[in-house]
């Protein structure tokens, strides 16, 4: 990744705002600029100290020093260029959020903070951000997730050989067994590097190695010397399952002790150095199962929203009343993996639904039925029907296996294919490079 030097203006800006300056805002607003044109979209100033602002409270919060103002400016830069460019290629592909998921993204948000949105507004009123500007960068994030799930996902191919060497493999259990929480830096190298740059690259990726391993911050390592997409979140990956770590390092982080480094791990990237921040246990050996059976109905160009949801609380009435669900499923439900089935979804651990079925799922008594409730999909109500603790079953074995490697291949393919977009893509930067 080049590195990006300020012209003086912005590093002025830049300074004022780590400072804390009380007309730091006011100072970047006036000398609001193009600082990079990214195909069709440009950068601003003021969202590149913007985004400035927010990693310094995040510096600030976890009591990290902060590294030099170049290597930071750096990196938000080369973050808010990936992110103008998968936008982009959202828009292209047609990928959307509308208005009411992304409403129903901020409720969740909000209520996850103890707040209802209108609270939740307020509050990010008082603390100076905007809450319309929020609601966008929402909208960004879930466009961004969304793309990455339909390019990356066509990318990956799984066999039936690949779940059976994963099954077999001899650390199998512990990988199902211990979630790790590592630290990841990645020193880039282009595939026709020169022998001499792989060389300096080694002899650099040895000398950090030697740094980390003498006490120096992970942290702050990370965002000065690292090219990974979670530099600037100081290379933690967060909790994984080993098995969930890319396929490179796993197996060196489930032999390591925490503190531990690992020497340079060479990959088709770069240089690969890891360290293992905490490891815990998962006890993933027994999982608890509901059987369940739901009813969906969605909107549609011939039924509004409004008529949608008085639809689905008319079934729900119908079912209190005594109707037999099953047949109700069968003529209303609008899933067609389980309407015929008379919306039966069997013995499930709920991971493959949404967040807001899987929550309903789980606060809903076992032999009860749940009153009417919205998701991504549309509006259901759901029975479950009972509850069991259940060991894995080889079955269950293969599914966990499944997504496992998709798992781990995602994370692997995400980072080629951003790799890809940014090497393609025009980017005029209107910042020197040195």
């Amino acid at each position: 990744m080049k590195r990006i030097a300020m012209t003086a203006a912005l590093a002025a800006i830049a300074w004022a705002l780590l400072g804390i300056s009380t007309g730091a805002r006011a100072q970047y607003q006036e000398l609001d600029a193009i600082v990079a044109v990214v195909e069709d979209d440009v950068v601003l100033a003021s969202e590149l100290v913007e985004r400035l602002d927010m990693v310094r409270e995040q510096f600030a919060e976890n009591n990290q020093p902060l590294p030099p103002n170049d290597i930071l400016m750096s990196q938000i830069m080369e973050r808010l260029i990936i992110e103008s460019l998968q936008v982009q290629e959202a828009v292209r592909r047609g990928v959307v959020v509308d208005d009411e998921t992304l409403t129903r993204a901020v409720g969740s948000f909000a209520a996850s903070n103890n707040m209802t949105i209108e609270q939740f507004a307020q509050r990010l009123e008082q603390d100076g951000r905007n809450y319309a500007e929020f609601r966008e960068q929402i909208r960004r994030e879930m466009l961004m997730q969304r793309l990455q799930q339909a390019i990356v996902n066509r990318r990956i191919a799984i066999s039936e050989q690949d779940i059976e060497d994963l099954l077999n493999s001899p650390y199998y259990q512990e990988l199902l067994s211990d979630e790790f929480r590592v630290g990841h830096i990645l020193l880039a190298l282009e595939p026709n590097a020169s022998q001499e740059t792989i060389q300096a690259a080694e002899e650099a990726a040895i000398e950090i190695v030697k740094e980390l391993r003498a006490g120096a911050d992970f942290a702050q390592m990370a965002v000065s010397r690292s090219a990974g997409s979670r530099a600037l979140e100081g290379g933690d990956l967060g909790w994984r399952k080993a098995a969930e770590l890319p396929t490179l390092f796993a197996e060196y982080v489930v032999q390591m002790e925490v503190g531990d480094v690992s020497p340079p791990i060479a990959s088709g990237s770069g240089l690969h150095i890891v360290k293992l921040l905490e490891q815990r246990g998962a006890g993933m050996q027994k999982e608890q199962q509901a059987k369940l059976r739901h009813i969906l109905v969605m909107p549609s160009e011939i039924r509004t929203p409004a008529e949608t949801e008085a639809l689905i609380w008319d079934i729900y009435r119908r079912v209190e009343a005594g109707e037999d669900f099953a047949e109700l499923a069968e003529e209303f439900s609008e899933d067609p993996g389980s309407a015929l089935a008379g919306g039966d979804l069997g013995w499930t651990s709920g991971t493959e639904f949404v967040p807001a079925f899987r929550e309903m799922m789980a606060t809903t008594p076992t032999g009860s039925l749940s009153e009417p409730f919205q998701s991504d999909y549309g509006w259901h109500i759901l029975e479950v029907q009972d509850r069991r603790e259940q060991d894995m079953s080889e079955d269950a074995r293969k599914d966990m296996a499944l997504q496992i490697l998709h798992g781990r291949r995602f994370e692997e393919e995400l980072e080629k294919w951003l790799k890809e977009l940014r090497d393609e893509a025009f980017v005029d930067l209107r910042l020197t490079q040195s």
